[in-house]
C-alpha cells in the first residue's frame, strides 16, 4: 500500500467486498474465451522470447564497447561502460499476445551519442545473425529502431544518461537520474518508468493483468486502439484497468470488467484519471509542467501517467473519436451486463468492428512513393497528420463525425504504364492490377512498382431536415486542402517521389481489401434513372459511375525515378472526386482556399452530394 494510507490511489475504493460467486463463475468463462480468441502465446515463444532479449543485450553491450573504443577509452573502461535493456509497454506488462512487439529501451553512458545509435548500432544490427527488417527512424518524436530477431519484431529506443557506466543492477525508478537529459532521452525512460510504476499501484498485479488482456482485445477489434489516430494507446488503457483494480482491490477479473465499462461510460470527462497524487519534482528538466495537465482544457479526455514528468497520454483524442469511444462504452456496457446475467456470452464482447459497414460516404487518404523503405516513413508521416483533418472536418457544417479508422491499408501494384501509375496513385485499382503478381512482371521492362498506403475516415452526416428538397453538397475543401499543405510540409518531403491523395467515395466503392473474405455485403443492382434530372440520387445502392473531373489523369504530367521506380505527380495530391455525379459548370461560385500547382477550383472543391 502506499506510504502513510491504507489504500493504493488518490481516493479511497469505492469497495473492498470479495467478488461473488457469480462473478467468480464468469471470471472463468472470460479466461476460457479469451484462450479461445487465441491472447495467450505458447511456452515455446516465451522462451524464444527471452533467448531473443538475451541476445539483444548482448549486442547492446558490444555496442557501448564498440563506441567506447572509438572514443579513445582503453579496453577496461570500455568493457566496464555496460549498457543495459528495458522492456516497457505489453511485454513488461505481461499482456502481450502471439506475434505482438517487445517494446525495449536502450540505456547506455554519457558518452555514447544518439547519433551513434544509429551510425554505429544499426548497422551492427544489420550485420548481426537472426537479425532482419531494420529499419531505423531518428526524426520521430520518439527517435526509434524497428527490427525483427528469430521473426519477434522488437522496438528499440535508446536513452543515454549522465553516468560514465551502465551496471547490470541499474534501476530506473530514481528521478535524479533524469537530471541534465535532453526531452527525446526523457521520453524514451518515461516507457518504462510508466510501466513499472503502473504495476507497482495495482493492489493485485495478476488480476490487472486478465482484466487488462480483455479490454485490450475488446479495443482492438471495436477498432479504438490507437493513439496516433486519436483513440487511446496501450498505456492510457492500461492506466484506465489500473485504476478500477484500485477502486475494487478485492475484486477478480469479470468483476473488474463489468465495473470498468460502467464507470468509463459514466466517467465525468475531462475530469483526470490519476493513478497517483501528481507532485511538482524538484528536476529541471525540459518538459512539460505536469501540474498543468488536470485543467487543461484542450484535453478531452486527460488520463495522466504516473512517473515523473507526468504527461497526459490522450492528447490526441479529438472530439469525434471521443464520442466513438462514449459510445464504444455505452455498447460494452450493455454487453457485459448481459453476460452477468447469463442472457450472452463473452464472446459477444468481442465482435468485430462494423466501420467499413456504418457509414455511406468515406474519405480516403492515399499516400504513395516508388520505394519500399521510403513507403514506410512517409506513409507514418501521413498517418501521423490523420488526426489533424479529423480536427479540421469537425467543423464542417452538418458534418457530425469524422471517425477515422485505426490502421492503413498497404498494397504493391506493379504497373506496366504511365497510365496505371496515375490510376494507382488516384486509388483507381484495376482487378488486372490487383491481381498482377511481381513474378507476373520479371523481366520485363518499364515496371513500376507503386506502393501504397490507404487511410479511411468514415463521415457521419447530420439528418435532412425536414422540409428539404433536393441534395445538400457538403464543402470539405478548406480542411482537405489545408491536410494535403500539412502533409507536404514535411521536412523530407519531395514531391518528385511522394504522392498524396485526398478524395471521398460512397460505401459501395470501398475496395475489397478492407473486408474480410465473405464479409462485403452484395451490391445491389438498380436501374439506371433516365434523364439528367434524376440524376441526384447518390444512395450507396446506386451502380458506381465513373468520377467526373475537370482536369482528366492524363492531363497530368508523370515523371519517373532515375533507378526506374515510379514517382507519383505531385499534381495529384489535391486531386479529388465528388459524389456529385453532376457537378455545377459554374465553378466560379465554389469559394475554396488558393490550392497549389494551379489546379482548377472544381477538381478540388470537396463539395459532396449528400442525401
Amino acid at each position: 500500500m502506499a506510504a502513510g494510507k491504507e489504500f493504493l490511489g488518490v481516493t479511497p475504493p469505492i469497495s473492498t467486498a470479495e467478488s461473488s460467486e457469480r462473478e467468480k463463475e464468469v471470471t472463468i468463462t472470460l479466461m476460457d474465451e479469451l484462450r479461445r480468441q487465441n491472447t495467450f502465446e505458447s511456452e515455446e515463444e516465451a522462451k524464444i522470447r527471452e533467448i531473443v532479449l538475451g541476445r539483444l543485450a548482448s549486442l547492446v553491450k558490444l555496442f557501448v564497447r564498440k563506441v567506447s573504443i572509438s572514443k579513445g577509452l582503453s579496453e577496461a573502461a570500455a568493457n566496464a561502460a555496460g549498457g543495459k535493456i528495458f522492456t516497457f509497454g505489453s511485454y513488461r506488462l505481461g499482456v502481450h499476445g502471439p506475434g505482438s512487439d517487445i517494446d525495449t529501451l536502450c540505456v547506455v553512458p554519457k558518452h555514447v551519442s544518439r547519433e551513434d545509435f544509429f551510425d554505429v548500432f544499426e548497422p551492427l544490427l544489420r550485420e548481426a545473425e537472426g537479425v532482419s527488417e531494420v529499419s531505423g527512424v531518428p526524426e520521430a518524436f520518439v527517435p526509434i529502431i524497428k527490427i525483427k530477431i528469430s521473426n519477434i519484431p522488437i522496438d528499440l529506443l535508446m536513452a543515454r544518461l549522465a553516468l560514465s557506466s551502465i551496471p547490470d543492477d541499474l534501476s530506473l525508478k530514481d528521478d535524479n537520474l533524469l537530471r541534465n537529459l535532453d526531452e527525446r532521452c526523457v521520453r524514451s525512460l518515461g516507457g518504462s518508468r510508466v510501466t513499472d510504476e503502473i504495476l507497482r499501484l495495482v493492489p493485485n498485479v495478476q488480476v490487472f493483468r486478465d482484466s487488462l488482456r480483455c479490454i485490450k482485445l475488446w479495443a482492438q477489434r471495436r477498432a479504438i486502439y490507437s493513439n496516433v489516430n486519436g483513440f487511446l494507446g496501450g498505456v492510457a488503457w492500461a492506466m484506465l484497468v489500473a485504476r478500477i483494480c484500485q477502486l475494487y482491490p478485492n475484486a477478480i477479473a469479470g468483476a473488474i470488467v463489468s465495473r470498468f465499462f460502467i464507470i468509463m461510460y459514466q466517467w465525468s470527462w475531462p475530469q483526470p484519471v490519476l493513478l497517483k497524487q501528481i507532485e511538482e519534482g524538484p528536476l529541471q528538466v525540459r518538459v512539460w509542467n505536469p501540474k498543468l495537465y488536470p485543467t487543461d482544457r484542450s484535453h478531452r479526455m486527460p488520463i495522466i501517467t504516473p512517473a515523473y514528468p507526468s504527461m497526459c497520454s490522450t492528447h490526441n483524442v479529438t472530439a469525434s473519436t471521443q464520442m466513438i469511444m462514449t459510445e464504444e462504452f455505452k455498447k460494452g456496457a450493455e454487453v457485459v451486463d448481459k453476460v452477468i446475467v447469463g442472457s450472452a456470452s463473452w464472446s459477444e464482447l468481442f465482435t468485430k468492428h462494423d466501420f467499413f459497414h456504418k457509414y455511406r460516404y468515406y474519405l480516403q487518404v492515399i499516400a504513395s512513393t516508388g520505394n519500399s523503405d521510403l513507403q514506410i516513413k512517409w506513409s507514418g508521416t501521413v498517418e501521423s497528420r490523420i488526426r489533424q483533418l479529423v480536427m479540421k472536418l469537425e467543423y464542417v457544417d452538418s458534418l457530425k463525425i469524422a471517425h477515422p479508422f485505426i490502421k492503413g491499408f498497404d498494397q504493391v501494384s506493379y504497373c506496366l504504364s504511365e497510365d496505371e501509375v496515375r490510376a494507382v496513385a488516384q486509388g483507381e485499382i484495376s482487378d488486372a492490377i490487383a491481381n498482377r503478381k511481381k513474378e507476373d512482371v520479371e523481366g520485363k521492362e518499364g515496371v513500376n512498382p507503386v506502393y501504397s498506403t490507404t487511410f479511411y475516415i468514415g463521415l457521419a452526416i447530420e439528418p435532412k431536415p425536414a422540409g428539404a428538397v433536393g441534395p445538400r453538397r457538403l464543402d470539405i475543401s478548406y480542411p482537405t486542402t489545408e491536410f494535403t499543405k500539412l502533409v507536404k510540409s514535411w521536412e523530407k518531403f519531395d514531391e518528385s517521389t511522394m504522392g498524396i491523395v485526398v478524395r471521398h467515395i460512397r460505401s459501395s466503392s470501398l475496395p475489397d481489401n478492407v473486408f474480410d473474405k465473405g464479409e462485403r455485403p452484395p451490391k445491389l443492382v438498380q436501374k439506371r434513372s433516365k434523364g439528367a434530372g434524376k440524376s441526384s440520387n447518390i444512395s450507396p445502392e446506386a451502380p458506381n459511375k465513373k468520377p467526373r473531373s475537370s482536369q482528366s489523369m492524363s492531363e497530368i504530367p508523370l515523371k519517373a525515378t532515375e533507378n526506374g521506380g515510379a514517382l507519383i505527380p505531385a499534381a495529384l495530391s489535391s486531386v479529388m472526386e465528388t459524389f456529385d455525379p453532376f457537378p455545377p459548370k459554374n465553378t466560379e461560385d465554389i469559394k475554396t482556399p488558393q490550392l497549389p500547382f494551379g489546379e482548377n477550383a472544381a477538381v478540388a472543391t470537396g463539395a459532396v452530394g449528400v442525401q
